[in-house]
């Protein structure tokens, strides 16, 4: 934290505290998208960045921007951003992925947050727009508030895949944008949802352990059909066009190969534990 002496209407010298940001990124052979990340945030106080063994040129590209890099073995989503916190020392903390561009208005918003030292919050959500295919979503759920900014101490991760910001203190709410430009084909969306859905096939064996084939194809029928009607009828993907229905379909298919690979997982701890 720095300090800057002003001098006050009154003719008394006065101290104004200057709050320091730190940018946490998390990458992973990130070199299409990570500059775009950087440049973006290249005005915070500190960039941290927790790499889980790039072998593209992600490394040298946030050496340029004078990076903290930490390397590390994937450990759940929640233990890379907690070990990013751990490794900052500003007194904010803004939680990127590589594929995260600030925004102007959000750069704003954070910088009037970080002058004001009676600030009563100890963390703020604000709006997440993610892009489908270069389309800036505003439905299917893809248009929504996001809890990553923070005071240092005052939240930490909590879940291996889908992680929450558990949060010691009041929530405030920005209308700021962050942009997330997740994936640029369909190729690159089956790649990476690929192996999301090996990490909650796991997760799932591990939390509840080998069940029939009833609960499975419960599971895999039902979850599937729910989350195509999720995204586009309740949350009014149709009004997407085609972006819409291919955005649906595919997340169904994500819910659908989870369910398949957990069932896969099963049959072989089966046929292992089987006597002979």
């Amino acid at each position: 934290m720095e300090t800057e002496i002003g001098l006050s209407l009154n003719g008394r010298f006065e101290m104004n505290k200057k709050l320091k940001l730190s940018a946490v990124i998390i990458t992973k052979n990130a070199e299409d998208k990570v500059r775009n990340c950087l440049e973006s945030i290249k005005w915070a106080d500190e960039i941290v960045v927790v790499d889980g063994f790039s072998t593209d040129s992600t490394i040298s590209i946030c050496q340029e921007y004078g990076a903290k890099i930490i390397q590390r073995k994937f450990q759940g989503f929640d233990k890379e951003r907690n070990a990013g916190v751990d490794q900052s020392s500003g007194d904010w903390i803004l939680q990127l992925d590589a594929d995260d561009v600030v925004t102007g208005g959000m750069r704003q918003a954070i910088e009037k947050i970080l002058a004001d030292s009676e600030n009563k919050y100890a963390a703020y959500k604000f709006r997440r727009q993610n892009f489908f295919l270069g389309k800036a979503m505003k439905y299917g759920g893809w248009y929504h508030y996001s809890a990553h900014f923070f005071r240092k101490g005052k939240a930490f991760y909590q879940g291996s895949i889908h992680e929450t910001l558990m949060v010691k203190g009041e929530m405030g709410k920005m209308e700021e944008i962050i942009e997330h430009h997740p994936f640029y084909s369909i190729s690159e969306f089956i790649d990476r949802q690929n192996r999301y859905t090996n990490l909650q096939a796991q997760r799932m064996l591990d939390e509840f352990g080998a069940k029939n084939i009833a609960f499975v194809r419960k599971g895999l029928l039902k979850k599937t059909r729910k989350t195509f009607w999720k995204l586009y009828v309740k949350k009014k993907g149709f009004l997407e066009g085609m972006h819409g229905i291919v955005f649906a379909v595919l997340y169904a298919w994500v819910e659908f190969s989870k369910w398949a690979k957990y069932w896969e997982l099963v049959k072989k701890r089966e046929k292992k534990e089987q006597p002979g």
